[in-house]
């Protein structure tokens, strides 16, 4: 949006200077960028207290002096159980596919 405004030389030459800003557009939009941020900052502290931060009750828990952590769950372990499956059969070639491999061979 172009729009035409009247800023004070010195306020601009201060601004320009206080920041890596090589034209003045640059500087005037990264004066609204902040405001933006600022607002947006303003808005957040505005709900402090109305939202609830934390893990909640374990949270509390922790912080309380008299509070203790459970103890762990006891688990029984049971031995491994032997496997039911069977050995794979080993598969023989035929004999007469083996004769022919070697008629080959020796060709």
């Amino acid at each position: 949006m172009r729009t035409n405004i009247d800023i004070d030389d010195d306020l601009m030459t201060a601004a320009l200077a206080a920041g890596p800003y090589r034209t003045k557009r640059e500087a005037v939009e990264a004066g609204l960028k902040l405001l933006q941020r600022q607002a947006a900052a303003r808005k957040l502290l505005e709900l402090e207290g109305k939202v609830a931060w934390g893990w909640g009750d374990e949270e509390r828990l922790l912080n309380e002096p008299n509070w203790q952590q459970p103890e762990p769950a006891t688990v029984r372990a049971r031995p491994a159980q032997p496997s039911k499956a069977k050995p794979a059969k080993l598969q023989r070639t035929k004999p007469a596919r083996r004769a022919a491999v070697a008629r080959k061979v020796e060709t």
